[in-house]
């Protein structure tokens, strides 16, 4: 099984209760991977498919 990292600061999310896996809101193909700490500070995300930019 594939080791799933943040797509902001690229820590791994195995043992952090708080993460979250989700496709891209913009174009679905690429799966944004969020820690917990990415999370509650808002850190931004870019999509290397299509660009999109978030969480904002």
């Amino acid at each position: 099984m594939e080791e799933k990292h943040c797509t902001s600061c690229k820590k791994k999310v195995a043992n952090d209760p708080g993460n979250v896996i989700f496709a891209c809101p913009s174009c679905g193909k690429y799966e944004v991977v969020r820690c917990s700490r990415c999370r509650v500070d808002a850190v931004t995300f870019k999509c290397p498919s299509c660009g999109f930019e978030g969480p904002n």
